[in-house]
């Protein structure tokens, strides 16, 4: 069979997210519609680097596709795009190694959470519009205590499993950019809302109502606090998916 590399951008607000679900819409079983279409096969597969919730984003989603084509990559993205809803694009394709997996090979993923400090009229689904005032640099104190190793098992939502709580949190930066504020995040992998529950938490130390010491104690024994402080969805995208001989960058990009 034929391997390609999918890269993926998507507003998540219409679909129940990235994952095949019975009788809701994704954006994994739209694109396996699609390529059944295209090659005219059921012997079809896609896989995603990860999983998006419902009403997350995406700028750079990166899926494996596996179907025995020969096919030009250039006319499967065309025929692909020509059958994907307006708010599904494949940015590019490309041949790679029969070896090659997505989710497996990936060394990292970064997210970018989109926090609005005013109402905007064009940007309701893909941001959060925090109406008290934020202390960016307060926000960064707190999100120094995260950086490195640790088990993240309080900001995750993973509960009855065997799945570890730890990540390697490589980079977290809160940034202004005019009446924006952009949290970025890198790691080697995100747990169920993980980085919701952080922006969360970021956001009750910016209005002054938390102490950024918390997240250090939260690191350190287990709560179920961080929850009642999840970030609605609509400002998160996950911005990128970093492969073997890809260096991580302190840069991001932004929708809007």
């Amino acid at each position: 069979m034929g391997k390609f590399k999918l890269t993926i951008e998507y507003d998540g607000g219409r679909f129940k997210g990235w994952q095949v679900q019975e009788d809701a819409r994704s954006i994994q079983g739209l694109l396996i519609k699609a390529a059944k279409t295209v090659f005219e096969t059921d012997k079809v597969e896609v896989y995603g680097s990860g999983r998006t919730d419902a009403g997350v984003h995406a700028l750079g989603q990166v899926a494996h596709l596996d179907v025995n084509s020969k096919m030009p990559v250039r006319l499967i993205r065309q025929k692909m795009n020509d059958l994907l809803p307006h708010d599904v694009n494949i940015i590019s394709v490309d041949s790679v190694s029969p070896k090659f997996h997505a989710r497996h090979d990936a060394i990292a993923r970064s997210y970018i959470y989109q926090i609005s400090r005013r109402r905007n009229a064009f940007g309701k689904h893909f941001m959060w519009w925090v109406k008290d005032p934020l202390d960016v640099e307060k926000m960064n104190q707190a999100a120094a205590h995260l950086v490195g190793f640790h088990d993240f098992k309080s900001f995750s939502n993973e509960k009855g499993t065997e799945k570890s709580s730890k990540v390697e949190l490589q980079q977290l930066k809160v940034v202004e950019k005019g009446d924006m504020i952009i949290v970025h995040i890198v790691a080697s992998h995100f747990l169920w809302k993980m980085v919701r529950r952080v922006v969360g938490c970021l956001v009750e130390v910016g209005t002054g109502r938390m102490d950024p010491a918390k997240f250090k104690e939260w690191l350190e024994a287990p709560s179920q606090e961080p929850a009642q402080y999840t970030a609605p969805p609509a400002g998160l995208f996950l911005e990128r998916v970093y492969f073997p001989g890809e260096q991580v960058s302190k840069e991001f990009k932004t929708l809007l």
